[in-house]
Formats: structure tokens, C-alpha cells, sequence
């Protein structure tokens, strides 16, 4: 079978997802629109997790595409907050793709949800690099991506209910005041929460550890080392 046999299915498939009502497909209905046989379906995805999961991938490659090229701005706090408002603005111009991606049924993460989440990440390590987060990376990744994806799914699946998109909004606004310092940090202000200064400079640590690949430490100690920065940085 050819990569263009392999393409018409895809595409087939994806256009059958946006299609439905549910956004649930049958492989033979995919059979039959892309005209090959259930065999040929089989060799190139495995079975139908494995195409739905390629479909996806398909479909947020486009998205991807403007996240991985779009440039950085000095300002890695705005470059997060328009990382959550593309997100949701994905989410809701492709509703039944974003709720499979999304679903319990789909027990491997596709790519794309991988590397969106790779992207965040990075976003939050630089910010820590600035001294702008109050926890480490990884977490605030964890918790930003929780928060992001539970707006963008009520939104996309209860409009009736989430029918406003300042809610999103926010949502935003209240995590990132959590996660996120206001501003480069300069001297503790007196308002600041005891310990606030402590933790930042722990998370900023912790990332330029990890951005100097571990400063002329031995594999084992930056690793130690990172350990103890983390767990101070999200006490």
C-alpha cells in the first residue's frame, strides 16, 4: 500500500470526525468512504485507537506548527497567556477533535498532546529563568495544563452551560496569579507572602540548572540538586 493510500484514509477519517454528531467513527465507515479494504486500514494504524490517535495528530499539526514557529517574545508570562487563549481558541474551531483527544477512550496520549505539553514547559522554564514562577516548571506545567484543557472541554461540551468565554479568561488570570510572580522579582515586597521570595528563587535555580546542564555537576549531583530545588520550589 502506498503513504497515499495511508493519506486518503486519514483524511477520510478526520473528516468523518468532524462530521459526527458524537464524534465517534466506525472503521468500516472509513473502509467504505476511503474505498480499501479493512486490511489496508489495519497495516497502517493497528486498529482504530491507533487511527484515531494519527487523526488527531493530524489535525493539531496545523496548531502545532504556529506554536513551534511563532517568536518568542522577552516576556515568557505573555507567551504563556497566549499560549492558553490559542488553546482554547483551538478547542473550540475544532470541538469534536479537541473532545477526542481528549477522551478516556484514547489510552495513549496522542503526539500532539505530548508535544503541547513539551511546548508549556518550555515557556514556564523560561519564566522561571526570569524569576517569574513560584513553583517548578514541571509542576506549574501540570497544573496550567489541568486548568487549560478542563475550560477549553467545558466550553466545547457544555456551551448551554459555559457559554461565555470570559470564563476562561478568568480561570487564567486566577491560576497564573497563583503560579506566576507580577513582575521580575526585585526585593521582597512587604505584602509578599513569607517564604514567596524563597521559592522563586528556588524555581529560578532549578531552571537554570537544568538550562546550563548542570553547571559543571556530576550527572547524579545536578540531579540532587534539582530534587532539592524542586521541593523547596513547591513547598
Amino acid at each position: 500500500m502506498s503513504t497515499s493510500t495511508r493519506t486518503r484514509i486519514l483524511e477520510v477519517a478526520a473528516t468523518l470526525v468532524r462530521e459526527s454528531p458524537d464524534g465517534d467513527i466506525s472503521t468500516r465507515a472509513v473502509c467504505e468512504a476511503a474505498k480499501v479494504g479493512a486490511p489496508a486500514l489495519y497495516r497502517h494504524f493497528g486498529d482504530k485507537e491507533g487511527l484515531l490517535s494519527a487523526v488527531v495528530d493530524h489535525g493539531f499539526e496545523k496548531y502545532l506548527a504556529t506554536k513551534r514557529e511563532r517568536g518568542e517574545t522577552t516576556d515568557a508570562v505573555e507567551d504563556l497567556r497566549r499560549g492558553w487563549d490559542s488553546h482554547v481558541a483551538f478547542a473550540l474551531d475544532n470541538r469534536n477533535l479537541y473532545r477526542l483527544m481528549n477522551s478516556p477512550a484514547m489510552r495513549t496520549p496522542p503526539a500532539a498532546a505530548l508535544e503541547s505539553h513539551r511546548i508549556l514547559t518550555g515557556d514556564l522554564e523560561r519564566a522561571a529563568v526570569q524569576g517569574r514562577i513560584r513553583v517548578a516548571p514541571e509542576l506549574a506545567a501540570q497544573m496550567i495544563m489541568s486548568a487549560n484543557v478542563g475550560v477549553a472541554l467545558m466550553l466545547v461540551s457544555r456551551p448551554a452551560t459555559f457559554d461565555d468565554i470570559e470564563v476562561s479568561h478568568r480561570v487564567r488570570d486566577a491560576l497564573y496569579a497563583t503560579v506566576l510572580t507580577p513582575e521580575p522579582p526585585r526585593e521582597q515586597s512587604p505584602s509578599a507572602p513569607a517564604g514567596a521570595e524563597v521559592t522563586t528563587a528556588a524555581a529560578r535555580l532549578s531552571a537554570l540548572l537544568r538550562k546550563e546542564h548542570g553547571a559543571g555537576l556530576s550527572t547524579a549531583e545536578a540531579a540532587l540538586m534539582k530534587e532539592w530545588l524542586d521541593r523547596v520550589a513547591n513547598a
